[in-house]
């Protein structure tokens, strides 16, 4: 017999974004309908940043065995063995996904409906012999690889960011399609992990991303023997008795490229489709968003939509916060706006590359002269010198008046430290502030007090003194 339900809210989709507006939603008291139609934990857990930073780690480990000579150690050249690797991710992952569990989901009091999800009309989805008539939607349905047009490439077998995790065998020669985070990720820890890599794309390296931190980090991909072309087109792939031949290039200059395999990663694209988005009355733009700009709302005022499904640049940070958005506005009817410039965007190379709010570039764009940049270096620091990771610097974008408009850092740890950035963008403090915050030593944080002390020694007269506030601002 077919089940109508009537909840306060309907999540459609388990990724991230939707367990954290499920769990939200409990927690202030809505009755909520959960419908995933495969895995628990989405993206993240199970093709995404988990999988990614296992076997970065597993990386680490192998780097770090054939460098040890700096250290006065006996430096040795790792063995990996790709089935083990793979072991390794697949424990992290199934080690993770118990809090993602389909019992814990239920023991919080949600409803989880299993199957594929379709509005029939503008207040109703059905999924299987389930009709959902609910106060709220949120569409949380993630995305999917995003497959370049390739001559050639529907004719040989090619990994994704969803299948990259299963590999279980060495890549003799890993061609990466796609220069950015993922891409350059895959190929430092495939390189490091014994095998030869050559990424390809159209366009330069991590191109949204700050030219002065990016030229740090590829400088140090590059040494260890990734080759990255930037600003190549490839227009042929062939599958041959042994291996792939690709051909770079127009015909005049065209290159010829034996690869082992291929892995594409050339971004993602909304999980949109089959959902009826017609009966539910969303109207797409020209780039295929159904959502208002800045927002989680949609042209139906019942249907917001979080996470990758939104379309552009997004993570697990922007999905949780953007779940909270959501949920806050179909509880309490508030705006659902969105405002990311607190949210750090992290790539996992090796060195970090971190940046939050307005970077240098886009502050030249938006401000023209009307900033300035205070620059300190990793080599200023003494945890850096003893661990001999010198080749960071970190960045603030400050507007006159030394208010944090943004930041960059490219180095050990960056990843870790841009948090203490925007707590203190959150916190109202200004770049001089940074200068008095209570940070252990030796530690790489002490980085983010070198910013503060070089925006002091180019503002503040030697007669006067240093204020004495920082984090206790923060915390009244």
């Amino acid at each position: 017999m077919a089940e109508i339900l009537t909840p306060d809210i309907c999540i459609i989709g388990a990724g991230a974004g939707g367990l954290a507006a499920a769990r939200r939603a409990r927690r202030l008291g809505a009755e909520v309908v959960l419908i995933e139609r495969d895995r628990m934990g989405g993206a993240r857990l199970n093709t995404g940043s988990l999988p990614a930073g296992a076997l970065i780690a597993a990386a680490d480990h192998a780097h770090a065995m054939r460098t040890a000579g700096r250290f006065g150690i006996a430096s040795e050249e790792p063995r990996p063995v790709a089935r083990q690797v793979h072991d390794h991710v697949r424990d992290v992952m199934d080690g993770f996904a118990a809090g993602d569990s389909i019992e814990n989901i239920v023991a919080l009091g949600v409803n989880l409906v299993p199957g594929d999800a379709k509005f029939i009309a503008p207040n109703v989805v059905k999924a299987g012999d389930v009709t959902i008539k609910a106060r709220n939607f949120i569409v949380a349905t993630g995305s999917r690889p995003a497959i370049p047009v390739i001559p050639g490439l529907d004719t040989v077998p090619f990994f994704t960011t969803d299948t990259i995790a299963e590999n279980i065998r060495k890549l003799t020669h890993l061609l990466i399609v796609g220069a950015g985070a993922a891409g350059l990720e895959y190929a430092q820890a495939y390189r490091r992990l014994g095998s030869e890599v050559t990424v390809i794309d159209t366009a330069t390296p991590l191109s949204g991303s700050d030219p002065e931190l990016v030229d740090i980090a590829l400088r140090q991909l590059i040494s260890e023997g990734v080759r990255v072309r930037p600003n190549v087109a490839i227009t042929a792939i062939q599958l041959r008795s042994m291996g792939i031949g690709v051909t770079l290039g127009e015909v005049e200059a065209a290159e010829a490229l034996d690869v082992s395999h291929i892995f594409v990663a050339t971004g993602r694209i909304p999980n949109l489709d089959g959902l009826d988005l017609d009966k539910a009355r969303l109207r797409q733009d020209k780039d295929g968003k159904v959502t208002l700009p800045d927002s989680v709302r949609t042209t139906n005022p019942r249907v917001l939509v979080i996470g990758d499904a939104l379309g552009g640049v997004s993570n697990n940070s922007s999905a949780l916060h953007e779940a909270n958005a959501a949920v806050d506005r179909a509880l309490s009817r508030r705006s659902g706006k969105l405002d990311h410039s607190l949210l750090p965007q992290v790539v996992y190379l090796d060195p970090e590359l971190a940046e939050i709010g307005l970077s240098e570039p886009m502050a030249r764009i938006r401000l023209k002269d009307n900033f300035r940049v205070v620059r300190a270096s990793y080599a200023e620091t003494a945890r850096a010198r003893a661990r001999r990771e010198t080749q960071g610097v970190a960045k603030l974008i400050l507007d006159p008046a030394g208010k944090i408009l943004g930041a960059g850092i490219v180095g050990r740890g960056a990843g870790e430290l841009i948090g203490i950035i925007s707590a203190a963008m959150a916190g109202g403090l200004k770049a001089g502030d940074l200068a008095t915050l209570p940070l252990a030593y030796p530690t790489f944080s002490e980085v983010i007090a070198r910013l503060g002390d070089a925006y002091l020694r180019d503002t503040t007269p030697q007669s006067t003194p240093r204020p004495r506030f920082g984090l206790s601002r923060m915390l009244r």
